[in-house]
């Protein structure tokens, strides 16, 4: 597996006036909104985003299996563009396919393309890790049967899940959501939460399609931990596999988005 495939290899300064790390992004549906709106605000100056879709009907295996011809033209087409690595956004894809599958699919993307594959689950396996937390609470938009296979999988990457605050709903109704309203709910849900679970060392607030970007602030002022989000986690997670491919250091994201970004 090889980092920055199709490109001139890393610089050894970030040049200001071309992009120098592109992340193929294959998002669960198809449309780009929030993924990349969220994207540009957190990631350091010069990240590039390139996105391509799948279009998923509903949060459950016989829809993840339904995408799979498609999954495997959005990697085909990703590596035919200059992205250094790719990500399959969707947490509740990889929670249907679960975590031995999901890996095994990843390591298939990687052989298939050249890259390194990732998914924004893993990316948050990862920053846990990397941010030495084994004790979570969650909030969530999704019903309790997305959350029961979330809950398996991180256990399964050795992450406790201590409790979950969850507004279940569809995907066409998470689709169809305000912006406003989400951040609201992501601060009731998250402080909730936090609340109710004291030990709990981090916040996980998944889902590519909540905006929830200016509520991590609030909630990380408020409880003094770590809040992930996707977009963030996979962000931190692209920052780190560039600086240990490359030997440089990243560009720093701006602090006010957060200890995931901040501890890169």
């Amino acid at each position: 597996m090889v980092e920055n495939h199709q490109s001139s290899g890393h610089q050894s300064s970030v040049s200001p006036i071309c992009p120098w790390h592109s992340l193929g992004y294959i998002i669960p549906h198809k449309y780009t909104d929030l993924d990349a709106y969220q994207f540009y605000k957190v990631a350091p100056e010069g990240m590039l985003l390139v996105t391509t879709g799948l279009n998923l009907a509903e949060y459950t295996l016989a829809s993840v299996e339904d995408q799979m011809p498609d999954f495997y033209q959005a990697l085909d087409l990703l590596a035919k563009k200059p992205v250094d690595r790719i990500s399959l956004s969707g947490v509740p894809v990889a929670a249907a396919l679960g975590r031995d599958r999901m890996l095994k699919l990843l390591e298939e993307g990687s052989k298939r393309t050249g890259l390194v594959c990732d998914t924004d689950l893993e990316a948050h396996i990862a920053t846990l890790h990397h941010l030495g937390v084994t004790k979570i609470a969650i909030a969530s938009r999704w019903s309790d049967a997305v959350n029961e296979g979330l809950t398996e999988y991180l256990r399964q990457a050795g992450i406790t899940v201590l409790a979950i605050r969850s507004k279940g709903r569809s995907l066409a109704q998470n689709k169809s959501a305000s912006a406003l309203a989400d951040h609201e709910l992501a601060i009731a849900l998250g402080t909730e939460v936090m609340t109710a679970a004291p030990e709990a060392q981090a916040l996980l607030m998944p889902g590519g399609l909540w905006f929830a970007i200016h509520a991590v602030k609030v909630l990380e002022d408020q409880f003094n931990k770590p809040v992930l989000l996707n977009i963030l986690s996979t962000t931190a997670s692209a920052l780190r596999a560039y600086e240990k491919s490359s030997g440089l250091v990243a560009p720093k994201a701006d602090p006010r988005w957060g200890k995931v970004l901040s501890n890169v």
